[in-house]
């Protein structure tokens, strides 16, 4: 057996209200209640398991959509009034990216958490495949070294 990613939890101060922010935002469904987490599965079998918390650390999730998937999220997400950037930082607010060929964008859910979509994959599956024409200065770290970048 390979091993997969089953599922996270997510601290949110409402379980219901984060769940179902994000399920609205990519088009998935939360709950129902499962012991005292509220699911949101993805595509790829991975459980978002959200929690109420009085107290935690803001996180950040990433997805991988398709392009249509991605025009249709952004809507949600412009529809909606939700704040998003172009950078992790938030230093580009009101931008998407188009890093790696793709379009990427980060958006705040109601906790403070980074969520993320993004149509390319940001990372090889192997570091050491990695094509660093583009950019090499930033791939020195990949090929060889026993440090990551």
């Amino acid at each position: 057996m390979s091993v997969e990613l089953n599922h996270t939890i997510i601290p949110a101060k409402d379980k219901w209200v984060s769940a179902k922010f994000l399920a609205d935002i990519l088009n998935l469904e939360a709950g129902p209640e499962w012991g005292h987490f509220v699911p949101v599965k993805t595509a790829n079998g991975v459980t978002l398991d959200f929690d109420t918390r009085e107290e935690f650390r803001p996180g950040h999730y990433a997805f991988l959509v398709s392009d249509a998937e991605f025009d249709a999220a952004f809507a949600r997400i412009r529809a909606q009034g939700v704040r998003y950037y172009a950078d992790p930082r938030r230093t580009k607010p009101g931008e998407i990216n188009h890093l790696h060929g793709g379009r990427g964008v980060y958006f705040d859910d109601p906790n403070g958490h980074v969520m993320e979509i993004i149509t390319t994959l940001r990372r090889p599956a192997r570091a050491d495949l990695i094509d660093c024409a583009p950019a090499p200065a930033r791939c020195t770290a990949y090929r060889g070294a026993t440090s990551s970048p």
